[in-house]
């Protein structure tokens, strides 16, 4: 490989800020910013939405009941055949 082309990879701590979660994940991001977590200290970096936060992950998530428009359409239209 060549020397210095590739960027600075690193264990950065993303922060879910809805949900007040760390995530460390390898990364190559830049950011000045640090976290001391379980006594290490990362670059950190803050997000707004996470699996642990996301309603579709958490099952929080609401399901609509109402019919789609092709099953409108064919309930208005339907029995008029020609």
């Amino acid at each position: 490989m060549k020397e210095n082309i590739h960027p600075k990879y690193q264990d950065v701590a993303f922060h879910d800020t809805a949900a007040d979660h760390y995530i460390i994940v390898g990364s190559s991001l830049q950011t000045d910013k640090t976290v001391e977590l379980e006594g290490k200290t990362y670059p950190y970096f803050p997000i707004d939405i996470s699996s642990a936060s996301h309603p579709f992950y958490t099952g929080k998530q609401s399901v609509a009941t109402q019919d789609g428009r092709v099953a409108k359409f064919n309930n208005r239209f339907g029995k008029l055949k020609a």
